[in-house]
């Protein structure tokens, strides 16, 4: 079986040399980061259209591991999938630290384009991760995007979002993602 490709999905501002998104794109064979136009000021309709044409492009299945302001963009994303039929490949998605897009107070105006934050159910397995000191979401918004999403929620200490390349844990979920 072949193994499904990751594709790595930085937030607001891209994720730098020290991020554990680095670390685990360099760490993962094959693992592939969907670069945006924009970074620093996220067009979400267009960071939507990108995901799709990547996942389109993709042969095989996909695992997303999204951080911040991406995990918004995954979600947007889900229904544009369902219609073009590119959510099927979808094998995981790992939502780590996602951004209160609709909170003026935690997050940078930047990041509202993406707000309302969809409510559908996500149509693939799927695990958000947030976490008790992040200054972009309350941990219970967070796991209240995941019961919205109706799939897993977890949270963990500061390790597990930290720019740190000790942040293993989402490798672990991913490693198990790939080889399904």
């Amino acid at each position: 079986m072949t193994q499904p490709t990751v594709l790595i999905l930085p937030g607001l501002g891209n994720s730098g040399t020290e991020h554990w998104q680095s670390w685990l794109q360099n760490r993962i064979p094959g693992a592939h980061r969907v670069d945006q136009d924009e970074w620093d000021h996220p067009v979400p309709a267009d960071w939507v259209a990108r995901l799709e044409s990547v996942i389109a492009a993709t042969p095989g299945r996909v695992v997303l591991v999204a951080h911040s302001s991406a995990c918004m963009m995954v979600a947007h994303w889900a229904a544009v999938g369902q219609r073009s039929g590119t959510v099927d490949k979808i094998a995981g998605a790992l939502l780590v630290g996602p951004s209160d897009v609709e909170s003026p107070e935690r997050t940078p105006p930047a990041v509202h384009g993406f707000a309302p934050v969809p409510t559908d159910p996500l149509p693939f397995t799927t695990m958000v991760v947030g976490s008790d000191d992040d200054p972009y979401c309350a941990t219970e918004r967070a796991c209240a995007f995941a019961v919205l999403w109706g799939r897993t929620s977890s949270t963990r200490a500061r390790s597990a979002t930290s720019t740190s390349p000790r942040a293993s844990v989402p490798g672990r979920w991913v490693k198990r993602w790939s080889r399904s």
